[in-house]
């Protein structure tokens, strides 16, 4: 039976308790630990149930016990206290102020638009698949804590990503709750008449709509966009159904809605972006939508209108993989969007070649990433590694250009620190460190109080923390065997699982082959050994993750574990826990010994779970990939291997696991069981607060944002002010003068390089270099003539290398550019030399971005 009128039912609260309704609905009770105590008060059990969910808290609590709370004033008194700190917080935002003070008038209205596909913030808001979610989910937590006006972009997924559960062989399946807006931390917007603000996006044939959803994330809002209403017919409903869900063409309807819809949102809310940042080529179809309104709304031309985008836009991308890039047909991407070619004036063919790294390759699919890659200012890898691998990736977009220098950054990634240390570990920081210590930098001299905090009080609080997490994989465990209709036996059994005071590797990841999630069963009756072989000495693993539902290859590494478990009778030492989720995660980062990570280098981007693991004090026990690679990972953790690379995957396996056994067997096992007349592991703890001291400064999201605004947002958002002046004449400027080199610089000509010296030199002489070009038509003031001077490697390439800026000293009477410089080599041995010319203009962000190089021959 359909309803003929819908109630929005809100929580009925006295008046008292009104400041508990504002403190639901701000995500900043997330890792404000006053406000998590004061719900989890108020009915321990309905906070568990609900998935620490606040509103549904409020929304199902008797009026009984708001009664009860009313008369407590210990409760009104915490309540109290944790309002004004949501209030304190909201107002007092200082870093960004500080960093910008100097922009008063135009920049005090500047916004950062941060677009992804998934936002992983609470457990209790389930739409997000695992790190790339909880990554963007810290990024707006901490672009709040630093004050950033930035606003989130994303889309409400009606079933999120899925619940994962297993079948009696250990095989994942897979189930999709229905999510209930209406009972979550989410805010409907409105017009001004009350009514529901809504969206229309073109897709082929008709329109799809959207409403919008916000979450408030401290100061930031993210806005999240959802399809499943009136009139959107049956399919139209689903694009907002499922996360990373569906066939090729429910992709590109969801990016289309993330991009092109995103766009739209921001202008229906008001916005007046400065900077957008794509999160991962799934928004790319964003820089798309914001050419289209420059066109048709402000009248400028395509290539004006592509160069104010792509000066204002920043791409993240976290594939070290050309497979986990997105890539659809050109036959579909025409059919979906061919209306853009026509808007921008573009040969079909021309538009496609938008999304291809070689425009001639007519067969080429359309690559999101590359779109991506080639309207943005700014873009980056997720490490220092990855970084190098990106730029190897996407090298041919820059031809010629050393892959070295290609203009792809790297910003390591970092966690927020405050949402993955658990409460009392956060709370002993507090005590020793001081309220500070989770967004100040490596160098603060807070860190060398580190020393001041007890080895026991430090062991005995990580000791309480892996009870925790041990006592919740028993609970967890046994509803999950409930809810498979499991034997009295098997529950029974599920009750023991684990022992609180043997040494807890954690392994959590999503579950893609490369992860190599079963490198460490790969000699079993080795492992076996270490782990029981000594009964003083035992070793124990708590494993979680989920494997995308069409990845088979990937729920099979999980029922191989779980057949490992009974087939070598190890259901006490090995446990899975299904359905890894935020909450489960934070248990393990603080409740295990040690973090393991075993990926096929170079395939780890990042990875972020170890971060939060180090936070909590655990050691790394890691190959060297992704953050691990730039950490200290001899005074916080293992090496696995040296960061060798094998032709040889099989081989790879072996000699990494065997390098695992042995860092178990002689250093890691060990350590943790050498005990003083305290009982206390002294070495051990001095390894963990090693880890806390080092890596927790920096693998930190305070760092992180801070790094993107002061690298990419600021300069995005400035030169949005400075190309949109005077009517977008800057904007029109830069667009004609790169017309201009296009069709002018192939007709430049490096005529003579006269170099003063031989072939013999020594160190630190002088070497004078001469040089005489051919402009054609260009001049002086459009290039940068460059000395490029290095290190020749075995390829006899220049490796390592510097470039000189010569100077321009006028035209001979052959009217050829007379340009000179001097260089100086520091070391001995084969050093090389070259010269190129580069474009340049006061308006370039980069002397790349036209992707124009020429090269001495």
């Amino acid at each position: 039976m359909q309803p003929i009128r819908t109630f929005n039912v809100s929580p009925s609260l006295p008046p008292r308790l009104e400041p508990l309704r504002k403190l639901a609905y701000n995500l900043h009770w997330d890792w404000n630990v006053e406000t998590k105590d004061l719900f989890r008060r108020l009915d321990p059990d309905l906070w568990e149930s609900s998935r620490h969910n606040p509103v549904l808290m409020l929304g199902t609590i008797s009026q009984g016990r708001l009664t009860e709370v009313v008369e407590d004033e210990g409760f009104l008194a915490q309540m109290d206290r944790a309002a004004r700190q949501l209030e304190d917080y909201l107002q007092e935002r200082t870093w960004y102020q500080k960093q910008r003070s100097s922009h008063s008038d135009d920049k005090g209205k500047e916004c950062y638009a941060y677009f992804s596909a998934e936002f992983g913030l609470v457990d209790c808001l389930p739409v997000y698949s695992g790190g790339l979610g909880v990554l963007a989910g810290d990024h707006l937590k901490s672009a709040s804590d630093l004050g950033l006006p930035l606003v989130g972009v994303g889309l409400l997924y009606q079933q999120g990503y899925f619940a994962q559960y297993l079948n009696a062989d250990g095989w994942q399946q897979e189930r999709y709750p229905i999510n209930d807006f209406y009972n979550m931390t989410l805010h409907l917007e409105r017009n001004p008449d009350g009514s529901e603000l809504r969206i229309a996006v073109d897709y082929p044939g008709r329109k799809v709509y959207a409403r919008v959803w916000r979450v408030q994330v401290g100061t930031v809002p993210l806005y999240m966009m959802d399809t499943n209403i009136e009139p959107n017919n049956p399919y139209d409903h689903n694009i907002t159904d499922q996360l990373y869900g569906g066939d090729i063409d429910m992709r590109i309807h969801q990016e289309i809605m993330l991009g092109i819809g995103g766009v739209q949102m921001l202008k229906a809310l008001g916005y007046n972006v400065t900077a957008y940042h794509m999160n991962e080529g799934h928004a790319a179809f964003s820089a798309l939508e914001r050419i289209r309104m420059l066109i048709q709304e402000e009248n400028l031309s395509y290539d004006t209108a592509k160069q104010v985008v792509a000066s204002t836009n920043i791409f993240t991308t976290h594939t070290p993989v050309p497979a986990g890039i997105d890539l659809f047909p050109p036959d579909k991407m025409l059919y979906y969007l061919g209306y853009y070619a026509d808007i921008f004036g573009l040969p079909k063919e021309q538009f496609i070649g938008l999304g291809r790294e070689n425009t001639g390759d007519l067969s080429a699919p359309f690559s999101m990433a590359v779109l991506a890659l080639k309207m943005a200012t700014f873009c980056n890898g997720v490490a220092q590694l990855h970084g190098v691998v990106s730029r190897q990736m996407f090298q041919g977009l820059w031809q010629k250009v050393p892959v070295e220098e290609v203009p792809i950054a790297a910003i390591t990634n970092g966690v927020h620190a405050r949402s993955c240390v658990a409460k009392s570990t956060q709370e002993l920081y507090d005590r020793y460190l001081g309220p500070n210590w989770s967004s100040v930098a490596a160098d603060n001299p807070l860190w060398e109080r580190m020393d001041a905090i007890p080895d026991e009080e430090l062991w005995r609080n990580h000791e309480r923390c892996r009870l925790d997490m041990v006592l919740y994989v028993r609970d967890h465990l046994v509803k999950h065997l409930r809810d498979r209709g499991a034997s009295s036996s098997d529950i029974a059994q599920a009750q023991e699982v684990l022992d609180p005071n043997v040494l807890t590797i954690g392994f959590a990841r999503r579950f893609a082959t490369y992860k190599r999630a079963t490198l460490w069963m790969r000699d079993i009756e080795r492992i076996k050994r270490i782990m029981l072989g000594n009964k003083h000495r035992k070793l124990q693993f708590v494993i979680a993750g989920k494997a995308h539902p069409k990845d088979i290859p990937g729920k099979e590494l999980i029922r191989e574990i779980n057949h490992f478990i009974s087939e070598q009778n190890l259901e006490k030492q090995v446990v899975f826990v299904p359905n890894y989720d935020i909450h489960i995660s934070r248990l393990m980062v603080a409740g295990c010994d040690v973090w393991l990570n075993t990926p096929r280098r170079p395939r780890e981007a990042s990875g972020t779970s170890g971060m939060k693991a180090s936070m909590n004090g655990l050691p790394n026990l890691s190959v060297l990939d992704g953050w691990w690679d730039e950490a200290d990972y001899v005074r916080t953790g293992w090496a696995i291997g040296h960061g060798e690379n094998y032709e040889d995957p099989n081989y790879q396996d072996e000699v990494e696991a065997n390098a695992f056994y042995d860092l178990l067997e002689k250093e890691v096992v060990p350590l943790f069981y050498e005990r003083d007349a305290d009982n206390l592991p002294r070495h051990w703890v001095a390894k963990m607060k090693d880890a806390i001291r080092l890596n927790c400064p920096f693998f930190n999201t305070a760092r992180m944002v801070g790094e993107y605004a002061q690298r990419a947002y600021f300069p995005a958002s400035d030169r949005y002010y400075t190309l949109t002046a005077d009517k977008y004449a800057p904007a029109k400027e830069l667009a004609a003068w790169k017309t201009k080199l296009s069709q002018h610089w192939f007709n430049m000509k490096i005529k003579d390089v006269d170099i003063s010296s031989g072939a013999d030199i020594e160190v630190n002489q002088t070497v004078a270099v001469k040089a005489k070009l051919d402009l054609a038509t260009l001049s002086p003031d459009d290039v940068q003539v460059e000395l490029y001077q290095g290190t020749i490697d075995a390829n006899g390439e220049i490796v390592d290398a510097v470039p000189v800026v010569m100077d321009y000293q006028g035209n001979d009477t052959q009217d050829l550019g007379i340009y000179t410089g001097n260089i100086i080599y520091t070391a001995s041995g084969l050093q090389g030399l070259s010269l190129r010319v580069l474009p340049k203009h006061k308006y370039l962000a980069t002397p790349y971005e036209p992707r124009l190089i020429l090269w001495a021959q």
